[in-house]
Order: C-alpha cells, then structure tokens, then sequence
C-alpha cells in the first residue's frame, strides 16, 4: 500500500468546533445508545495521531444519576481518570483516501492496542489561506478491557449493555506555521 506522507510533514491541530469523538454501544439488545465528547484536542505531528477527550465533556446530561454512574468507577472513573487518551504508533493515508490508525488507547488507566479504520481528505485550503485536512475513522473495542464490566441481566437471558463498542472519530485538522 502506498502511503501519502509528504502533504501531511508538519503539524496539524483539530478545529475544536468540526471535530468530535463519539461511541456507540447496543442497550438491551434491540438500541443504539449514542453519546459523545465534548471536550478534545487532536493534532498529527509529522504522521503521529495523538488525542485526549474529558470524561466529565460526556455528552450525557439527564437524569443526573445516569451521568453521575457513567462518569463513576462502574465506567470512566472521571474522578481518578479525567482523560481518555490516544496516541498512534502507525499511521497509513493511502493513496486512494482509506487510513488505518493503529495505536494505543488508556481509558481509565488501562492501556490497550486499537486498529482504526476509514478515510482521509485534502488537503484544501480554508478562506484563511491554511491547509486543512480531515480523517474519518472508526474502530471497535470491548469495554471490559478498559475495566468497563457493569450490566445488569434482562428477565429473558442477555444482558443490558452489550460489551462491544464502536468509537468514531471525525478530525477537521489545520496545518501549523
């Protein structure tokens, strides 16, 4: 595979207001909860991907025990763990718009191999004169090797959170002076 390195030399920094880190997870077996981080910062720097997100900038809200339990030890133990973290060890930009991220991702603490995958667009220029570039990746993860373990059986078999999740990450990154 051939990769594109040469548009992406320097230093690129997520545009806070058109990028976003979210996750999907299956609720009772039939739903797609949806939530997202608010709070993040991403750059590449010479093809490493490096990235943090706040717990406490989770996209849940109400009721306030419902946020209070995902933001406590059951899940992002935000008290002890305010970041989730990521920082690549390769980065592949192909030729034909696809990436591949691999890299390390620590959510609470624990640190554990990650395989994103998706595409990648530009560069182009914004009406400032600036490079700008964009990925768009996905990768999925089981949240109990992040000491994610909290469900609750249903009255008919399975459980209530499914184990799998899905992350999605969409960067918007402008190139550095």
């Amino acid at each position: 595979m051939t990769t594109a390195t040469t548009p992406l030399a320097g230093r690129y920094v997520a545009d806070p207001i058109h990028s976003s880190f979210g996750f999907a997870v299956k609720h009772m077996g039939v739903n797609t909860f949806r939530g997202t981080l608010a709070d993040v910062d991403a750059s590449l720097t010479d093809g490493v991907l490096e990235g943090r997100a706040r717990a406490e900038s989770i996209s849940i809200t109400n009721p306030p025990e419902f946020r209070a339990h995902v933001l406590g030890e059951d899940f992002f133990d935000a008290a002890n763990h305010p970041e989730v973290l990521f920082r690549s060890t390769d980065v592949e930009l192909a030729d034909d718009g696809t990436a591949t991220v691999r890299g390390e991702l620590t959510i609470k603490g624990i640190v554990n191999d990650v395989v994103a995958t998706g595409t990648w667009t530009g560069p182009a220029e914004n009406p400032m004169g600036v490079q700008v570039v964009a990925l768009e990746l996905a990768a999925d993860l089981d949240r109990t090797q992040y000491g994610m373990s909290w469900n609750m059986p249903l009255p008919k078999g399975g459980n209530i959170l499914g184990e799998k999740v899905t992350l999605d990450v969409h960067l918007e990154l402008q190139q550095q002076a």
